[in-house]
């Protein structure tokens, strides 16, 4: 199993297997965020594009998750799905 530490967990975890995406942004994903943040975000990029009827073909939807993703990662802010209510622990 590989280690990466999460940074957003900042703990060392399990990582992906291989880079989510081409380039420098997809390497950066696996060589410092977990299998389980990688998942969570997932989870929420698919509310987020469901909710705010997003394209990926339309470029400034693209930034937006994009921007999102990065927030998600550093533990900052981000949107949330109108209406979502976490599953209780």
């Amino acid at each position: 199993m590989r280690k990466v530490l999460c940074k957003k967990y900042n703990k060392e975890m399990e990582g992906l297997l291989t880079p989510p995406f081409p380039g420098s942004q997809g390497q950066d994903i696996f060589d410092n965020v977990s299998k389980q943040a990688w998942g969570e975000w997932q989870a929420r990029q698919v509310r987020l594009i469901n909710e705010k009827q997003l394209s990926m073909f339309n470029p400034e939807d693209r930034k937006y998750l994009t921007d999102q993703m990065e927030r998600f990662f550093a533990n900052e802010d981000t949107d949330e799905a109108d209406g979502y209510v976490p599953p209780e622990a």
